[in-house]
């Protein structure tokens, strides 16, 4: 369990790390957008990939 909160921690240092790049070398508006929603969503991807074994599902 605690190498499970340790990994999302991890996750989500690493969006924020991304989010603050995205933020501070993207120029145009729209890309940045389209950028944070994709790092948005493959961290929550990432999250899900480690915590839904805990409940007994296994789908990736």
């Amino acid at each position: 369990m605690l190498s499970v909160l340790i990994g999302v921690l991890i996750i989500c240092v690493i969006g924020a790390i991304c989010f603050w790049a995205i933020d501070k070398f993207a120029r145009d508006a729209r890309l940045a957008n389209l950028l944070k929603l994709l790092v948005v969503l493959i961290c929550l991807l990432a999250i899900l990939q480690r915590v839904l074994p805990l409940a007994g599902i296994y789908w990736l």
